[in-house]
């Protein structure tokens, strides 16, 4: 089965609309960071969720890290989704599912090492999904995705084979190396935002370069 797309790092009403017809089955919103691409105002992914039919997952970059927090965001924003880009400090899974019941929740893990692999296994008993990224929470100024960098593909491809729940790519993807992540790692699903961009913007071409390359396994 080919993995899932989502398009990250969505700007506006027209970039939404674009991943989706070139076959997106979810979107990323970024919201507030401390470092890295496409962060937007809650107002803007309210209404670019708004705007996006079902059932285009859209999802909800978050780096707040309690449980409070997330769900202050989600409330601010409304997606149908929750990725939670670091740590949840108070492991307060829980409370969200209680709070917000219908939406899906997705933690991401920056592969750093062989520890990535325990986390991830230890984590995804708390929510629906992974995501495999290459960012580095313990910097001064945290990187907490967007870097454009790959990681080590054979920790992820254990992830998969070990954590119990769908697993989604995130990490310097692009045309030319999208069909050895998917041997390679065999995810769920596949997340990119610079490999598809160009000055920042969302590049049509390399949208369709990226689907074709993926549609051609």
């Amino acid at each position: 089965m080919k993995p899932r797309i989502k398009i990250c790092c969505i700007a506006n009403e027209k970039e939404a609309a674009d991943a989706v017809s070139f076959g997106a089955s979810a979107i990323g919103l970024v919201g507030e960071m401390p470092s890295g691409p496409g962060p937007i105002s809650d107002e803007e992914i309210y209404c670019i969720a708004q705007s996006v039919p079902p059932p285009i997952a859209t999802f909800l970059l978050t780096s707040q890290q309690t449980a409070h927090g997330i769900i202050d965001h989600h409330h601010r924003t409304k997606t149908n989704t929750i990725q939670i880009v670091d740590e949840l400090t108070d492991r307060a899974y829980h409370e969200i599912r209680e709070a917000l019941p219908s939406v899906k929740l997705v933690q991401v893990i920056h592969v750093v090492g062989e520890q990535s692999v325990v986390e991830a296994a230890e984590l995804a008993e708390h929510v629906d999904a992974i995501l495999l990224d290459s960012g580095n929470p313990s910097l001064e100024i945290k990187e907490l995705g967007g870097t454009g960098r790959r990681h080590d593909w054979s920790l992820s491809r254990r992830i998969v084979e070990t954590c119990g729940k769908p697993v989604f790519l995130a990490g310097g993807l692009n045309s030319d190396n999208v069909r050895q992540a998917i041997e390679t790692v065999q995810p769920f699903g596949l997340d990119i935002c610079s490999g598809v961009r160009t000055d920042g913007r969302l590049d049509l071409a390399k949208i369709a370069s990226f689907f074709d390359a993926v549609n051609s396994l």
